[in-house]
């Protein structure tokens, strides 16, 4: 059972550059928040299998792209799982949490994701297109992509890369959960820069769009974003369901509904270390 006031582990990398984001301001900004309630330590990611079993729960927030440290956050998944360990996001999740099958898996189901297969035999179930994105499977924050045109994928979906048509999206719109409670949404109107992005009103068909994807991987405890683009057509299309460690972007936000995500979130971990 957890202590009166819970030890929570928080599994961070203050020192992660990434392209137009801080991600350590948003970790000091969220641990100061936790801290009013928890006995709070930070690590990096490659500690933090070795320390799990002193705390209560652990806490995966802004720990970079797995693809730096794969081997060490296979071992601490693994000794999550066979400890039981509480992990938050829970362990369960089904989708950037284990890669990037699952954007084959929604393709094949008929959701509504950017097609994507892995193999140059598949690629006629691709709509027909002038140029195509190429990313690693197991990429993260852009790492490796390319955009090539159909004559040079020759050889090059071979299982470990991903393929989709190149769309041509209005913007891309990313909405935020915590548990399966929607918190807020941010649009990029400039599809040159990803991350200028300002808070955005979904409808609801936009709401329902996210969530189809947020019930379809059934985390209880934790904070997915579901990352969108807006089609020529006008429809949504999924881009990535990022369900490990999504960066927040609280700094776009409005004071009120930053603090009102950083309620959801303690009251989240709350319940979970509750059910822990």
């Amino acid at each position: 059972m957890p202590s009166a006031r819970p030890r929570v582990l928080y599994v961070t990398d203050l020192a992660y550059q990434a392209r137009g984001r801080r991600y350590c301001d948003e970790d000091i900004h969220l641990t100061a928040q936790l801290r009013e309630e928890f006995d709070l330590a930070l690590c990096h990611p490659l500690d933090a299998a070795a320390l799990l079993d002193a705390f209560d729960a652990v806490v995966v927030r802004n720990s970079g792209p797995v693809l730096a440290y794969q081997a060490a956050y296979e071992e601490f998944r693994a000794r999550a799982l066979r400890t039981g360990a509480p992990v938050y996001n829970q362990l369960t999740g089904r989708a950037d949490m284990t890669g990037k099958q699952y954007l084959i898996d929604l393709t094949a189901a008929g959701m509504p994701v950017i097609p994507t297969v892995d193999r140059a035999a598949h690629l006629d179930r691709l709509p027909p297109a002038e140029r195509y994105v190429v990313k690693p499977r197991l990429g993260a924050d852009s790492i490796g992509l390319r955009v090539l045109s159909a004559g040079e994928l020759s050889g090059l979906a071979d299982g470990d890369v991903l393929v989709q048509p190149y769309v041509d999206f209005r913007y891309e719109v990313s909405f935020y959960f915590v548990d399966h409670d929607f918190q807020y949404a941010l649009y990029a109107p400039d599809p040159e820069r990803r991350w200028r992005l300002e808070p955005y009103q979904p409808t609801v068909e936009d709401l329902e769009f996210a969530r189809r994807f947020i019930d379809w991987n059934g985390i209880e405890h934790g904070i997915q974003r579901v990352d969108a683009c807006r089609a020529p057509g006008g429809e949504l299309l999924l881009v990535e369901l990022e369900d490990l460690n999504p960066y927040l972007s609280l700094d776009a936000l409005p004071d009120a509904a930053r603090d009102a995500f950083v309620a959801a979130f303690r009251a989240s971990l709350r319940r979970f270390l509750a059910a822990a």
